[in-house]
């Protein structure tokens, strides 16, 4: 991705831009995931706070359970309610943006598969796109700059 991206939610109210790529883009495929969405999956591109900049409309957070055990808040379209991102926290400054929320959801492809334990039986995996029954080792999979800036954000530069 070389171009900043817009999305927004169904009624228009709400629209963001992100100022340059995700560090990474998961497919969840576990049950919560699948129960929230009303999909087989949910696509969440994994960006800094500060990099999504809200252009118009608000936002409101909604808090729900995840797999872990932990909950996430889910920030919707105060008008049509509609999931724009998430954070699966508290990490204030990381925001997992709904894919399917962009003008061009096409412009973001998975980066790994997760939790495919519970992946409907009809969805076929690409070949090639890393996967995994759970979770995964973020080390071992991310880019290098992408693992330095979730840190960062984090607030434990590695």
């Amino acid at each position: 991705m070389t171009e900043e991206l817009e999305g927004g939610c169904t009624c228009g109210a709400l629209r963001y831009r992100l100022a340059g790529a995700p560090m990474f883009v998961h497919c969840c495929h576990c049950r919560k995931c699948q129960c929230q969405t009303g999909s087989a999956f949910v696509l969440n591109a994994l960006i800094e706070t500060d990099r999504i900049a809200l252009l118009s409309g608000e936002a409101t957070a909604t808090r729900v359970p995840t797999g872990s055990g932990r909950s996430q808040e889910i920030y919707r379209c105060v008008s049509c309610k509609t999931a724009v991102w998430s954070d699966y926290g508290p990490r204030p400054n990381l925001r997992f943006v709904r894919v399917g929320t962009l003008d061009d959801p096409a412009a973001l492809q998975p980066d790994v598969h997760i939790f495919i334990r519970s992946k409907l039986p009809w969805v076929i995996l690409p070949e090639g796109v890393p996967r995994f029954e759970a979770f995964y080792d973020t080390r071992a999979l991310w880019p290098a700059e992408s693992y330095e800036r979730r840190a960062i954000a984090l607030g434990n530069e590695t």
